[in-house]
C-alpha cells in the first residue's frame, strides 16, 4: 500500500505575526512530500516513523469526537502492520514535515472529511483548520493548524486574520526572472516549541509587544499585499524593513552564526534575509532582485530558488 503524496509548505510572510493576527501567506512546496506506506520495508526511518504513529495514534483517541473522529480500527490495524511516513520533507526545517503526516492520517482515516473537491467556503476551511491544529499539537505543543491545511489543499492560502482565511492564486512565476525567493539551508535544525515559548516571554513586555504591532504586522502585512498584487518593487521595501525588525528583535530564533550574513544582505541590498517558520535553524527564507547577485554575495551557502519573478 501507499497513500497518495502530500507536499511540504512554505510560509512566506506571517511567521509569528499570524499568532497575533497578522496576514500571512502560504505555498505548497512540491521539492519535498510524503505518503503513507506498508510495504515491509524495515528500514530505520521506517521503524521510528511507525513508532511514532503508535504514540500519535493514542493521541488521536483523545481528540474531541464533534471535531473530528476517525477510522481508528483501520488506523491502528495499519499501524501495528507496520505503516509509516515515508518523507523526504527534512524534519525541523520549517517546511512542514509534521503538517503533510497530518493531513495524510485526515485524507485516509477521518470520517466525514472535507475534501479538495467541494465548494471549500470560507466555513469549511476554518473547520479544516481547527481539525488540523488539534491533530498537530501532538507535535508542537500548540499548532495553527496552516501547515496541514496547505499541505491537505495542495493550494496557496491567504491568512486575514484568525478567523478569515481564503484559498488564494499567486502572480505566475517568470522562469527567466531575475528576482526570486530562495531557501538558504542553515545546516540545522531548529525546534518550534522553544522559539514559540521565547516569543510568548517576550510578548509579556510592552515595548515588545508595541513593536510587534507598530513594525511587525505592519511589515509583514504590506509584504503580503505587495506579492499578491505582484508589486515587486514594493516588495523588496517592505521586505527589507521586515528583515531588519527580525534582526533587531528576533536575533535568538535566528543562528548565531547567520547574523552577520543577515546584516550583509540589508547593507549591500543583494539579498534579505527572513525566518521561514519558527527559525532557531532548518531554512532560511531570502528575497533578491537579482538571484545571480545572491548567488555570488552567498557563495558559501546552498540556496534553492522557490519562486521566480
Amino acid at each position: 500500500m501507499k497513500g497518495p503524496l502530500f507536499y511540504s509548505k512554505i510560509l512566506l510572510f506571517g511567521e509569528y505575526g499570524i499568532i497575533k493576527d497578522s496576514k500571512g501567506l502560504s505555498i505548497p512546496y512540491n521539492f519535498f512530500n510524503g505518503a503513507l506506506k506498508t510495504d515491509g520495508l524495515q528500514t530505520e526511518n521506517a521503524i521510528k516513523s511507525n513508532s511514532n504513529l503508535k504514540r500519535y495514534v493514542d493521541y488521536l483517541k483523545l481528540i474531541n469526537p464533534e471535531l473530528v473522529t476517525f477510522d481508528m480500527q483501520a488506523l491502528e490495524s495499519d499501524v501495528n502492520a507496520g505503516m509509516y511516513f515515508d518523507s523526504s520533507i527534512p524534519q525541523g526545517y520549517g517546511v512542514g514535515s509534521s503538517g503533510a503526516l497530518v493531513a495524510a492520517i485526515y485524507d485516509k482515516y477521518a470520517h466525514n472529511k472535507i475534501t479538495v473537491l467541494e465548494n471549500l467556503t470560507r466555513e469549511k476551511l476554518l473547520i479544516l483548520k481547527s481539525v488540523f491544529s488539534e491533530m498537530e499539537s501532538f507535535f508542537h505543543g500548540k499548532s495553527s493548524g496552516l501547515d496541514p491545511l496547505n499541505s491537505y489543499l495542495s493550494i496557496p492560502i491567504l491568512i486575514n486574520s484568525k478567523d478569515n482565511i481564503e484559498a488564494t492564486g499567486i502572480p505566475s512565476q517568470k522562469s527567466d526572472g531575475k528576482g526570486a525567493v530562495f531557501l538558504l539551508d542553515s545546516g540545522m535544525t531548529g525546534e518550534t516549541a522553544p522559539m514559540v515559548h521565547i516569543f510568548m516571554e517576550n510578548m509579556k513586555q510592552e515595548g515588545f509587544r508595541r513593536m510587534i504591532k507598530n513594525q511587525f504586522i505592519k511589515h509583514t502585512d504590506a509584504c503580503v499585499d505587495d506579492f499578491l498584487k505582484g508589486d515587486f518593487k514594493s516588495l523588496f521595501l517592505n521586505t527589507k524593513k521586515l528583515s531588519k525588525v527580525a534582526l533587531n528583535h528576533f536575533k535568538p530564533m535566528i543562528p548565531q552564526q547567520f547574523h552577520a550574513l543577515w546584516k550583509q544582505g540589508l547593507d549591500t541590498n543583494d539579498y534579505y534575509l527572513k525566518l521561514c517558520g519558527s527559525g532557531g535553524g532548518g531554512y532560511i527564507l531570502g528575497f533578491t532582485e537579482d538571484i545571480d547577485k545572491a548567488r555570488v554575495s552567498l557563495k558559501d551557502h546552498k540556496l534553492e530558488v522557490v519562486y521566480n519573478f
